[in-house]
């Protein structure tokens, strides 16, 4: 599954990088969200995501988990696209909301969280009302979820193990005069 969801009626891949989330207050109007929310919904799974908040210059990521870095699920949408070479090419995309108490304070959105108890509704093919299906995009319980700030070695593509959500001291910014 390729990130960055492609729409089916898309006439190439090009936008796909700016459609690695969409909102889910608007996602039921907008044409590439629209009929995943209602027929392609999917889990995606996770143990934490990270945000970043700005301080000046610099953006100091932090990790979010959810209990003690328990696997969790977001709300995500998939989609498949058929290449110019006739390849099937499925793709997907998490669904944001407002922040919680916890991400309020580094980022002003944050990813569907989905309660375990919904798992099973959330991927019924059957279950096409979107009044029940929104119910679902709330802000995950913030008592259930902890952050701490992590190294700036999170940026990089290259880093993908667990010393990415390794807990960094925040370093003391100092205003310069100039």
């Amino acid at each position: 599954m390729r990130w960055g969801l492609i729409p089916s009626w898309a006439k190439d891949m090009s936008g796909a990088a700016m459609m690695i989330n969409s909102r889910s207050e608007t996602a039921a109007t907008k044409p590439a969200f629209r009929d995943p929310l209602a027929n392609r919904r999917c889990l995606i799974p996770a143990d934490g995501f990270y945000e970043w908040q700005r301080a000046g210059k610099l953006k100091q990521p932090y990790c979010f988990e959810v209990n003690d870095g328990d696997l969790f699920a977001f709300a995500g949408l998939w989609d498949r696209w058929k290449d110019p070479n006739g390849q099937w090419i499925k793709s997907c995309s998490i669904l944001t909301t407002t922040p919680n108490a916890v991400t309020s304070s580094v980022h002003d959105r944050m990813p569907v969280i989905l309660d375990p108890d919904c798992y099973d509704l959330w991927l019924d093919p059957g279950m096409h009302d979107m009044r029940a299906v929104s119910d679902m995009l709330k802000p995950y319980e913030a008592r259930m979820m902890r952050c701490h700030p992590v190294s700036s070695r999170v940026n990089s593509v290259a880093s993908d193990d667990a010393e990415c959500s390794a807990i960094v001291e925040l370093a003391q910014i100092q205003n310069r005069l100039f």
